[in-house]
């Protein structure tokens, strides 16, 4: 997995000495130990599909898991009674979970679900995501 991966806190980035908040990634383990109780079984779901698209690289931080093969493809935060999926898209998608306004930005179409529980993320989401991990550089 090309990319940049800062030696003070081990995150991987797409570019060379991107700037960030230079802290290190949790494990997952010690991220979802501080949750919520509906965070965790999302998440797993969330992460035993997109481990199926190819390389991926995990990384929890203190906001939620962000999911990138170089840079980032897609996130996952928590909120009080859902956790909230983003991803990045050429075009516009519609999904009874995409509840928010679609966001355009540079071109691209940012994209939050609103995943209630597990059964949330199906085909059609996983579809979504498959295509934003495609459109993602390697």
């Amino acid at each position: 997995m090309p990319g940049w991966t800062c030696p003070d806190c081990g995150r991987l980035f797409r570019r060379s000495r991107q700037s960030h908040e230079c802290a290190p990634a949790m494990s997952l383990e010690e991220y979802l130990a501080t949750g919520p109780p509906h965070e965790g079984p999302i998440v797993e779901a969330v992460l035993a599909y997109a481990r199926t698209l190819g390389p991926l690289h995990i990384e929890p931080v203190s906001v939620g898991v962000f999911l990138k093969r170089t840079g980032r493809f897609a996130e996952l935060r928590p909120m009080q009674k859902w956790e909230a999926l983003s991803f990045s898209l050429p075009r516009k998608v519609g999904h009874r979970t995409i509840t928010r306004k679609v966001v355009a930005y540079h071109g691209r179409y940012w994209h939050v679900a609103n995943l209630k529980g597990p059964a949330d993320f199906d085909q059609e989401l996983k579809a979504y995501l498959a295509e934003a991990y495609d459109q993602s550089p390697d």
